[in-house]
């Protein structure tokens, strides 16, 4: 096996139908799932672990501090590492986080993937883009998917896309029962092959009640071959090139923590 399909779904906290949202998982059937806005506090723990077995997917665990983001793996892939980062946040704002894991098939290169869910504060995204940037270079080539609350014109999207590609498909995703915004995106390394994006008939009464937003997925392939590690013998360029990383230090530097409207999109 050399190629893995990666997901990436926000799933409101499970305050709508998780059966529902397990139906849209199975039938997507990923390797690897990147969740936003899973329960973070009380029984939290046992509640994602149920839901991943009712997805048919194996969970970590201990994802507190990461904002509500974790991942879910099937047994199709190993995983090496996995992390969960807090992100700090203006004071009574719903707080932030992003998981990481390296993953891949037996025998083939793994990935650093990340799932992200980003503030609804411009500024606050911008300076959390940098962040998590910095914490997956260097490693190996970089999946990030997640709900980035903006669209391409944003600063946070433009700071991803610019080590990053954008490898999902330009489909609105949110919101689920008409979907106008594409909120829910997957970013990667340049060179990472991308197959040819696969369909799957999805139940839309399903997408409806399970999340205010519909899931984004790719296929990749991780052929060695294929595959280039973070510096390339060629160029010799990190995956988040010293040009990022200064812009990065400077917004952190000058941001200052403000307060942000409610925005429907969570």
């Amino acid at each position: 096996m050399s190629t893995m399909r990666v997901a990436s779904y926000n799933l409101k906290d499970f305050t709508l139908d998780r059966h529902a949202a397990a139906r849209v998982i199975r039938a997507i059937d990923p390797d690897v799932l990147c969740l936003q806005e899973v329960p973070r506090r009380l029984l939290s723990t046992w509640r994602v672990s149920d839901f991943a077995a009712e997805c048919g997917l194996f969970w970590s665990g201990r994802h507190r501090g990461s904002g509500g983001t974790t991942i879910f793996t099937s047994l199709r892939v190993q995983v090496s590492e996995s992390r969960h980062h807090r992100l700090r946040v203006a004071a009574l704002q719903r707080t932030r986080g992003y998981a990481v894991i390296r993953v891949g098939p037996a025998g083939h290169q793994p990935l650093v993937v990340a799932s992200v869910h980003l503030s609804l504060d411009a500024d606050e995204r911008e300076r959390h883009a940098g962040q998590i940037l910095r914490t997956v270079s260097g490693g190996g080539p970089v999946l990030l998917a997640g709900d980035l609350n903006e669209g391409e014109t944003g600063r946070a999207w433009r700071l991803f896309a610019s080590p990053l590609r954008l490898i999902s498909p330009p489909v609105p995703t949110y919101p689920s029962s008409a979907p106008h915004r594409v909120l829910d995106v997957i970013f990667a390394s340049p060179d990472l092959t991308v197959l040819p994006h696969r369909a799957v008939e999805l139940e839309v009464a399903d997408l409806v009640a399970a999340s205010d937003h519909r899931p984004t997925w790719v296929d990749v392939d991780l052929d060695p071959q294929a595959v280039p590690t973070a510096e390339t013998e060629t160029e010799g360029e990190p995956v988040v090139p010293a040009s990022t990383v200064e812009r990065v230090e400077e917004v952190a530097a000058d941001a200052a923590a403000s307060s942000s409207q409610d925005d429907p999109a969570g």
